[in-house]
């Protein structure tokens, strides 16, 4: 987790304002991966009570336009927000229980990596998800 200089730093670095909300939403996004909106805003309010939803939203945009968050949505689940930015990693999703973890690559024959037809676009980066059941959950059935 990354000191209040340094979140402060990362903000300063992307041409942003260093504003309480800000610093407080980022926080909570190193603190809690793949936290959804709810999540952040509850983390948020621990150390500003007053914050509107609005301006943990607004933070949350506007921090992703910059490059310091990363929005993820897999299927039938609700926006996440991770610190994890500049790689191209992927996610394991559990079907059970929603938990979200990182992969670092794919690995293996990968027929699916390399678009076999691009039409005409630029491809810079690849979303793979991978579903089953986290371990926790695999152990209850």
């Amino acid at each position: 987790m990354p000191t209040v200089d340094e979140l402060q730093g990362l903000l300063r670095a992307a041409a942003l304002r260093v504003t309480r909300p800000r610093l407080a939403v980022l926080a909570a996004v190193y603190g809690f991966p793949h936290a959804d909106t709810d999540s952040i805003i509850g983390a948020v309010r621990n150390d500003l009570p007053e914050v509107s939803h609005q301006a943990v939203y607004d933070s949350l945009h506007t921090l992703t336009a910059a490059g310091l968050v990363r929005r993820i949505q897999p299927l039938g689940s609700v926006a996440r927000y991770e610190s994890r930015v500049g790689d191209n990693h992927h996610h394991a999703v559990c079907r059970t229980c929603g938990a979200i973890a990182d992969v670092d690559c794919a690995v293996g024959h990968a027929p699916c990596l390399t678009a076999s037809e691009d039409h005409g676009f630029v491809i810079d980066e690849a979303e793979v998800i991978y579903w089953g059941q986290c371990a926790d959950c695999s152990r209850r059935t």
